[in-house]
């Protein structure tokens, strides 16, 4: 950040009184710039014993399968992102069953909070971001073609907990790979 966006004046990046980091403050107008974490919410659809997934029409990694999610927006909560982040990716109706992973990834300062969701009909498709939708079955999920490694993560907790017949809440804090 070079100015401000309260009052276009050039900003310095120093730790402002009271705070303990560094920050873009402008010493004209006297405003702290936060730069804080984005929320990615998102959902695990389901019927029966398959899950929907997108194959990605926008980049990053464009024509790669994820499970719908996006940037939350201001004004909803996360349940409402998660299924509005369906809807436009998917074209997906469904009924929230519950939070069902929540993902810390410090170096690319994203939180995932992902949402496991029944679909309550069939008909779905391709919104703006995908290229295709499609059901899948565990034997059949394109797994060397998945576009994130959270997604990858989250389908995998999703079967094991299946096949445990119980279902939990996943939290991690996703490092760097070095």
């Amino acid at each position: 950040m070079k100015f401000c966006s309260h009052c276009a004046h050039t900003v310095v990046f120093e730790i402002p009184a009271g705070d303990d980091r560094p920050r873009h403050l402008c010493r004209a107008c006297g405003a702290i710039h936060y730069v804080n974490p984005r929320v990615i919410v998102g959902t695990l659809p389901y019927i029966g014993e398959q899950v929907l997934l997108c194959k990605r029409a926008i980049e990053p990694r464009h024509g790669l399968w994820t499970l719908p999610a996006g940037f939350m927006e201001n004004g909803e909560s996360s349940e409402q992102g998660a299924l509005r982040e369906s809807w436009e990716e998917a074209r997906a109706k469904l009924r929230i069953d519950e939070l069902f992973a929540v993902y810390d990834i410090p170096h690319i300062n994203q939180v995932y909070l992902m949402y496991r969701g029944e679909l309550t009909d069939m008909d779905f498709g391709p919104g703006p971001e995908s290229l295709e939708v499609e059901l899948f079955e565990e034997k059949d999920i394109p797994w060397d073609e998945m576009a994130f490694p959270v997604m990858t993560q989250t389908l995998k907790h999703y079967f094991r907990d299946r096949d445990n017949g119980e279902f939990q809440l996943h939290r991690e804090v996703i490092e760097r790979k070095l």
